[in-house]
């Protein structure tokens, strides 16, 4: 029987909340009355999880997997995903807080059309000024720079084409991007309200320093989304407009020179002049290397640099 639905679930020392969120789940995915699996990640957890799965994975449709250390959320969903079967994927937490009632809904606003549909923790319940004000902020300037606007990136509760979602590349800490990753390979994003509970019990896992490590993974997503197959428009960029600060500074320069009177010894904004010069040369080159590693980077693994999104007529030999 072909998987229609298949859910993801990382866990990490979430012992007193598996079994309360799997008689949920099972009871959601139940009334969907389509093919369903459940497939639990336990992400080195040193409680008793993964006791706790191995239990669950007796029952149908539910599997369980253990990576042999914490290898960190994005890797956890990584695995789950690479073991889904089902056409759509859908993810959620393992700490309860995420609702299994809404996959129904994020499953019919996928049926209208939209490759991923994202959930939107609107009332969250979590601390404001440790939580809710950091996460928002970073929800502003991810949408900014990656033109894919939604309110909460960083929900779990997600519903995603399994088609586009397998070729997608995790790694780092690159999961709360993937709306915007799947977007710059050509999906649709919409965003749905879902319900957000207090967590039952346990400790959160995140927290303030993960702030600064959007930042910095922002940047890679931005550049793998816009300059991966063009690196030279991003550098070569930069160094024209170095080249022209320091053709301004250098111009300048020779102005208070010859009209001024002012020596080039008693003008620093030459010498910034030079190391602009310098520097857009370094980037110049960078931008060929660049271009270089990524035209070898697909021709040895043979991957395109494009997503089909549908194909129609015969198939062709």
């Amino acid at each position: 029987m072909t998987v229609s639905v298949s859910a993801v679930i990382p866990v990490f020392n979430e012992e007193p909340n598996l079994a309360g969120l799997e008689a949920e789940l099972s009871a959601a995915l139940a009334g969907l009355k389509r093919p369903c699996e459940v497939i639990w990640v336990d992400d080195g957890s040193t409680d008793g999880s993964f006791a706790r799965l191995r239990q669950f994975a007796l029952k149908p449709g539910q599997r369980a997997l253990r990576l042999a250390k914490n290898y960190g959320q994005t890797a956890a969903l990584a695995a789950g995903i690479a073991a889904a079967q089902g056409e759509w994927i859908v993810t959620l937490d393992a700490d309860g807080q995420n609702d299994p009632e809404d996959i129904a809904r994020l499953l019919a606003a996928a049926a209208a059309g939209p490759d991923v549909v994202s959930g939107w923790r609107r009332d969250r319940r979590d601390a404001f000024f440790t939580r809710i004000l950091p996460s928002r902020a970073a929800n502003a300037v991810i949408s900014a720079v990656t033109g894919v606007r939604l309110h909460d990136f960083g929900c779990t509760l997600k519903v995603y084409r399994a088609s586009l979602l397998k070729a997608a590349d995790l790694y780092g800490e690159m999961h709360r991007f993937l709306p915007a990753i799947l977007a710059y390979a050509g999906a649709s994003v919409t965003e749905l309200e879902v319900n957000h509970r207090p967590r039952r019990a346990g400790l959160s896992k995140y927290g303030l320093l993960r702030t600064f490590k959007v930042v910095l993974d922002l940047l890679t997503v931005k550049f793998m989304g816009d300059f991966i197959t063009k690196p030279i428009y991003l550098f070569g960029g930069l160094s024209f407009a170095l080249l022209a600060s320091s053709g301004a500074m250098a111009g300048y320069t020779l102005y208070n020179k010859l009209y001024n009177g002012v020596f080039v010894k008693d003008q620093p904004l030459f010498l910034l002049a030079i190391f602009f010069a310098l520097v857009a040369v370094q980037f110049a080159a960078l931008g060929l290397l660049a271009e270089v590693l990524i035209r070898t980077y697909h021709s040895s693994s043979r991957r395109p640099p494009y997503t089909v999104a549908e194909e129609a007529g015969p198939v062709r030999p």
